[in-house]
Parts: C-alpha cells; structure tokens; sequence
C-alpha cells in the first residue's frame, strides 16, 4: 500500500455502479480496488491494507453489514461508508449504529460522494498518524534508555548489570536529577523480576501517617476517611521492584516499620492484625551519605546495614560533559515526537552552550532546556535564542573535596547547595526545588532540618 495514495475496497453487486464508482474514484487520484461481492471483498482484505471501504447494504450471501462487523474487529481504525438503493431510516440508523462512517443513497450525487470519501480518508490519516505517534512516545518513555559514553558511567552499569540478577539490597547514590530511578529501572528489567511490576516512592514527600497507608496499606474503617480497604505499594509490587527514593528522609518511626517489612518479608496493613507475605526486591536511593545521616541520628544504624550492600554511586552531568550533546540529542528526538515539531539539529552555538553550563540539577535540567527549546522552534535548528537567555551566564558552585584544610561538611555543602539555588530562583521555593530536582515539601523539610527555614 502506498502511503501517498490512498488504497480503496469498493464493493457492490450492481456491476454498472460498481464501474461508474470506481471510475470516478480512480480519477480523484485514488486506487480502487472493486469487488462485486462480500465473498471476494473479505478475501480482498485478507491480502491488502486498505484506507476505506464502501460497500453496498444489501448483497446477496455475505451482505453490508456482514462486511461492516469483520472490518469493525479486524481492522478498526479503517471508516466504512454504506451504499444502497434501499434508503430507509432504519437500515441508516442500524449501518450507523454498527460503527459506520457515513451513509449514502443511490442514486447520488458525484459531489457527495466526493466529500463523504475525502472526509473518511482524513480521518483515517488521523487515527493512524496518532496511532503512530502514540506507539512512538510509548517506545520512548517504556525503555529504562541510558544513554552514555562516559567510562564511570559504564562502569556503574557493568556493576548494576551484575548485581541485577541477585535479589541483593542497592543503594543509589548521586545528586538530584542524575537518574537513580532510572538506573533502578535498569536493573529492574535486567533482573529475574523483570515481568514484575516496578513501584517508585518518594520517602519525603509525604506526613508520615499517610506514608504508612501508601506504602503498607490499610482496612476499611481504619481511620477517619478509610472507606475502602487499599493495598499498600509492597503489595502493587509483589513479584518485582519497589524503589524507595531518598530513603534518608523517611521518618524514623517509619524506619523502624520498613525494617520490620525487609527482615520478616510481610506486611501489615494500617489497621490489620493479618500479616501478608511478600516478594519484593527494594532499591534505595538518597542525594546524601547514609553514613552521615546515619552519624547525624536521622537514620537508623540497622536499617542502613540492611539497604547498604551494594552501592551504585551516580557521577553528576557536570562530571560526564561527553554525555551532554548524546542527552541533548537523545531530548530533542523526544520531545520533537511528542509535540510533533520537525526540529532536526541543535546549532554550534547551543550545544557548546550546553556543554559550558554545570547543571545543578543534572539530566532533569538539562531535559528540561530541550523541551523549553523545542516548543519555541519554529524551524529545524534549535538556536542560543531557543535557550534560557541567562544560560551562558549562570555559574554554578561545584562542591569538590579539598586536599588540604578540613573539607567542609555534607551539611554545610548542602546548606550552601540550597541557599544557592534559592539565590536563583529570587527566593522563590517552588522554582528553586525544580533547579534542585526535588519537590516543595522536601525542600521545606531540608530548610527546617539544616536550621535556615523563616
């Protein structure tokens, strides 16, 4: 079938239409294919795609509607306009009720006829270019995708490849936007769990009575508003992953029940007395050192030596500067689909823009510049104009451990991290938690916990 010229399936018993039609289909530019029966019209689609369809009501042996019915559950997306010279209002209503695209009487005008079948065949080109676009966009966002030529990257996932067929404890570590999610992902469906579901959970952003419930579940009637029993996310992720991301901001009531959770291999739902055995393989994940959390009394000693077994530490983007036009490039084939925008190159200028900038808020940031970029170009080219217009002069404090002289603390760097982002988002907290990478409610909770919340 080509692409450029539309595939027609005309079928009629009366033989003098069906050459008068396809005649006049043919001189539309269209190619017909015409059949004088339901019989051959049905082997006719066995063999060959067709955009559209006009078939007459009523035929003797496999009729109209015979044919409608097979299109309507093989082949959906194909319109059906219904032709007869029986011209009832309930042979309309029964064709249109069937699924049929439109229906025309005989004897009619070539006009009509005209524009009923330009009209099915943009509706067809409709639904398959969203077909098409939708299978594009599930193609991009279903694959654990990373993408990297950077040696230490490498090397974390030749170690993440390893260790994915064990059923061993992970601790990702790295900065805000760096992708630990996506690196659980990747051993996730490089593991023996792969089939499994993959459960994500953001251990800060939620008050901890209401954490319990996502996390574990509760009954019916358990507390105020339980009007229904819920599974918790151990449960939606029984027989594969549950990633806990930034784990070192769990409270530690919390803590103590999660450790519960891993050593015993159950669940108790909020409110039950019932414990629920589960398998479940947990990958945690923090921007911060456990150890340290740990050593700061914010963390439980025994829940970290249960997580901490193997450790995947993330290099920052600013670290792995090679990967940047492979990412920029990677985003911009994205989020081109996605807005169905023929942008094609990123200019010199940009990408050297690009490369210069330290991402404080790593891979997120930088997806975050494509995307603006790509839903302002209008040509092929994403240009310098197309990016932040302060890109170029945005300095960035990258904290890198002094040889000589104490180094500063984690808590300090992470004060001077955040009162940086502040410093650029003007004070404004929901933009800084988006240059961070982190939600409003974990930056509340960082500013209270390091003493500099007003």
């Amino acid at each position: 079938m080509s692409e450029d010229v539309p595939h027609i399936l005309l079928i009629d018993d009366e033989l003098i239409a069906l050459s008068n039609l396809t005649h006049v289909l043919e001189k539309e530019g269209y190619t017909v294919t015409a059949c004088k029966d339901g019989e051959s019209g049905l082997a006719a689609m066995q063999s060959t795609e067709f955009d559209l369809v006009l078939t007459d009501l009523r035929m003797p042996g496999i009729d109209g509607t015979d044919v409608l019915r097979h299109i309507r559950e093989f082949t959906p997306d194909v319109p059906v306009i219904m032709i007869t010279g029986h011209a009832t209002l309930d042979s309309a209503v029964e064709a249109m009720k069937a699924g049929a695209y439109h229906y025309i009487a005989k004897p009619f005008r070539l006009d009509e006829a005209r524009g009923v079948v330009r009209s099915a065949l943009e509706l067809r080109r409709i639904k398959r270019e969203n077909r098409q676009l939708k299978e594009r966009i599930e193609d991009l966002s279903s694959h654990a995708s990373i993408i990297t030529q950077d040696l230490g990257m490498q090397r974390v996932l030749e170690t993440a490849t390893q260790i994915a067929g064990t059923d061993t404890s992970v601790v990702i570590y790295g900065e805000s936007g760096t992708g630990k999610e996506l690196l659980a992902r990747f051993i996730h469906q490089h593991s023996q769990r792969s089939d499994g579901p993959f459960v994500a959970f953001n251990c800060g952003a939620l008050h901890e009575e209401i954490a319990a419930s996502e996390l574990f579940g509760h009954e019916k009637g358990a507390f105020t508003g339980a009007t229904a029993t819920k599974i918790g996310l151990f449960e939606a992720a029984q027989g594969g992953t549950l990633f806990l991301d930034e784990v070192a901001e769990m409270p530690l009531l919390m803590q103590v029940k999660l450790l519960r959770v891993l050593q015993e291999r159950e669940v108790m739902r909020v409110g039950s007395t019932q414990p629920i055995d589960i398998d479940v393989r947990v990958i945690a994940a923090s921007n911060r050192d456990l150890k340290a959390a740990v050593e700061e009394g914010q963390m439980r000693n025994d829940l970290y030596f249960r997580l901490n077994v193997v450790t995947l530490s993330l290099p920052a983007l600013r670290e792995r500067r090679d990967d940047i036009p492979l990412l920029a490039y990677y985003f911009m084939r994205k989020f081109s689909t996605i807005m169905e925008r023929d942008v094609q190159e990123i200019s010199t200028e940009a990408m050297q823009r690009l490369v210069d900038y330290d991402y404080p808020g790593n891979i997120r940031e930088l997806s975050n510049f494509i995307e603006r970029a790509v839903a302002l170009a209008h040509e092929k080219t994403l240009d310098i104009e197309h990016l932040p217009q302060n890109l170029g002069s945005l300095s960035v404090t990258v904290f890198k451990p002094e040889r000589a002289a104490t180094p500063s603390t984690l808590k300090e760097q992470e004060t001077e991290h955040i009162l940086h982002a502040l410093k650029m988002a003007d004070g404004n907290r929901t933009q800084a938690a988006k240059i961070l990478g982190i939600d409003r409610v974990s930056l509340w909770r960082k500013l209270k916990k390091l003493g500099i919340d007003d």
